[in-house]
């Protein structure tokens, strides 16, 4: 599958979320098997470029071509401006963020309310078009499937986007309406592939290697986007290539395996976060790795009284290693939870 002038190494994609698709946590789903990665969002507010937050979300030190960045504002001309400094930042894809469900987001008219606005949202993607297009930058789209159950528009917007020079496109299969409540639907998806010539990506409620599976065969979709499934199970992305190319599951991770991944990916983060912050915002990563694992709760609460990075990795190294001794491998159920105050983070 290629995004323009990019060659993908598969057809498993990591969704971006706010506070989590972070640098580290991107490279460690590409070790694990995700074939593409798009960053969190990062604002068109241009008075709030210069910020701690948005100098790390656009941070790509490292990081395995191509490079993704999506951006999110209601303003055209500011979108614009966003798309041109990302790219001089390293950005070699853009992706416009129109299915952020999060109300923060909402309330200001970007993210999934630009759905309500067909006319603001087409000229958001001109513009952003527009400024990528000099410099060879593919623009991608992500959306829902529209602001209501009343007002689904996905293929509308879909076809308009294609016309105005998208690239590939998006879509979870809920509405602005759903947040994350109830199940996501996929015959809107499947309209959408119909009708595009460009790639079209499924997303929503794909969290085992069956539900990818099922789910391309169904809408015809190029490729599958998995986000909530890969907090604490970043190998979900290879374990889903193995099954689409042979049929059979592969092993679950050995607990040292885990181990040595988790420790890798505290060290990384924070080499981005620091140690005050790195430490702080560690703690959900960890969380979601020992949730449902055999003392897992009881770590957990301990861990989050922990106060720097060589606690933090004393207190996870010693935990896998006591684990080593209840069991060898990872139960497939681990890492699976329902945070919803994550879940309204996501993009």
């Amino acid at each position: 599958m290629n995004i323009g002038p990019y060659a993908l190494a598969n057809n498993l994609f990591v969704a971006p979320m706010a506070g989590v698709t972070d640098r580290p946590f991107r490279q460690l789903c590409k070790k694990l098997g995700a074939g593409y990665a798009v960053s969190e969002m990062v604002t068109s507010r241009r008075d709030l470029w210069d910020t701690l937050k948005t100098s790390r979300r656009a941070n790509h030190e490292g990081e395995a071509a191509p490079i993704a960045v999506q951006i999110a504002g209601t303003d055209a001309q500011m979108m614009a401006e966003a798309a041109a400094y990302n790219v001089d930042r390293g950005a070699q894809i853009i992706d416009i963020n129109m299915g952020c469900p999060a109300k923060k987001v909402c309330n200001k008219w970007a993210g999934s309310a630009l759905m309500q606005d067909e006319t603001l949202a087409l000229q958001i993607i001109e513009a952003v078009v527009a400024a990528c297009a000099p410099q060879g930058v593919p623009v991608t789209l992500k959306m829902r499937t529209g602001w209501s159950q009343s007002h689904k528009n996905a293929l509308t917007l879909a076809r308009a986007a294609e016309s105005a020079g998208v690239q590939m496109i998006a879509v979870h299969g809920r509405t602005r309406e759903q947040g994350y409540k109830g199940f996501a639907e996929y015959d809107t998806i499947a309209e959408v592939k119909a009708a595009l010539r460009i790639p079209v990506v499924a997303n929503g409620d794909i969290n085992s290697p069956e539900k990818a599976r099922d789910v391309l065969a169904y809408t015809g979709a190029d490729a599958v986007m998995m986000g909530r499934v890969a907090q604490g199970r970043p190998w979900i992305f290879r374990e889903v290539a193995h099954f689409l190319a042979t049929g059979h599951h592969l092993a679950p991770p050995l607990v040292a395996e885990v181990k040595r991944l988790l420790l890798d990916h505290l060290l990384d983060h924070y080499v981005l976060y620091g140690e005050f912050t790195g430490v702080r915002t560690a703690r959900k990563h960890i969380g979601w790795y020992v949730n449902a694992l055999p003392g897992g709760e009881a770590f957990r609460a301990q861990m989050n009284l922990l106060q720097d990075c060589e606690a933090q990795l004393a207190a996870v190294g010693g935990f896998f290693d006591g684990l080593c001794d209840q069991m060898d491998r990872i139960p497939t159920q681990a890492g699976m939870h329902n945070d919803k105050n994550q879940e309204e983070t996501a993009a």
